[in-house]
């Protein structure tokens, strides 16, 4: 079977603790489902496993991704969902405290087949390309929690998004316009700015830019860089969700202002099975798809990586075996 996997970690030049060959596949767990992948999207996830972030070494070799949309041996459609709970646990599985993601303990999708319990396929939308639904999985599932789930956010608020870049950034924009918030998005670079214009945001500012009026939520990504601008742009009694620290995760607490004007500080990790389901039928209802950056074949998932790595994609970076 090809796959894309991560031999090795280097901090430094993760492209380097890449392989793409044709290795045998590992037995899958008694009672999963086979899915052979039709479309499979990198995340940074991926560069940080390569980089010995999140993944042991005693796991390794370990076959890359999260994301994926297939087909199982019976001939369905399916779009797979990360999270990998205990098979005991009960409730949402992100606060499964053994729950791991595809490519952390078990094989990820950056394969030609993936194994994977039956309750983490979900059927495809109707119509929809491959491409289009594997792009949804980590990076849109993260988004919809943040916004829906922990933020509560309810139309005609208005909600901030720290950070123009990226396909979480990209899908806060989309989701939030189309169930009627009113979303700002800061960023440094203006194409960025230009592009999150174009995908629904209200308005756009500078980052760290004073803010016409404060706002009912914020949806943070960015971390240390942006922390205090996202506080003081809360209204009494709003909410900040945080789903990443790429700038680092050890700002000033600013405790006075969170205890003085009441703010909830939540985090937010991926999504729930339940929420994927709804994600998916929202994106249908509403006709929302990412977008794609570029789309490579699985035996050139090393260009794929660099173009993951550059910074520069606008959009879901895809594979297809």
């Amino acid at each position: 079977m090809i796959a894309a996997r991560a031999v090795r970690f280097s901090p430094e030049d993760p492209l380097s603790a890449l392989e793409v060959a044709d290795r045998p596949a590992a037995a899958p767990p008694p009672g999963w489902v086979r899915v052979a992948v039709r479309a499979a999207a990198l995340n940074r996830h991926d560069l940080w496993s390569l980089r010995g972030v999140g993944l042991s070494a005693d796991r390794l070799p370990m076959v890359l991704g999260c994301d994926a949309a297939g087909v199982t041996d019976d001939g369905t459609e399916v779009v797979v969902h990360a999270v990998v709970s205990d098979e005991d646990f009960r409730g949402d599985e992100t606060l499964d405290p053994r729950r791991t993601l595809l490519s952390e303990l078990h094989p990820g999708t950056l394969a030609e087949h993936v194994w994977v319990p039956r309750r983490n396929v979900l059927p495809a939308p109707a119509g929809w390309s491959p491409e289009r639904a594997a792009a949804l999985g980590t990076a849109w599932l993260t988004a919809y929690r943040m916004l829906f789930t922990q933020a509560r956010a309810v139309p005609g608020q208005t909600v901030l998004v720290q950070g123009a870049a990226g396909g979480v950034s990209n899908a806060l924009v989309a989701l939030g316009s189309a169930a009627g918030l009113r979303v700002w998005v800061t960023g440094r670079d203006e194409q960025r700015l230009a592009e999150a214009a174009a995908w629904g945001a209200a308005a756009t500012f500078a980052a760290g830019e004073r803010l016409p009026e404060r706002v009912d939520a914020v949806l943070e990504t960015v971390g240390k860089a942006t922390w205090q601008h996202s506080v003081r742009a809360l209204k009494p009694g709003g909410t900040l969700v945080v789903s990443g620290a790429t700038t680092g995760g050890d700002p000033s607490a600013m405790l006075e202002n969170v205890f003085f004007r009441q703010l909830r500080v939540l985090g937010s990790t991926m999504g729930t099975r339940e929420e994927f389901e709804r994600l998916l039928r929202f994106c249908e209802l509403a006709d929302l798809a990412p977008e794609v950056d570029s789309v490579h074949a699985l035996v050139d998932a090393r260009d794929a990586f660099a173009r993951l790595e550059s910074g520069q994609a606008v959009g879901k970076v895809l594979l297809r075996p």
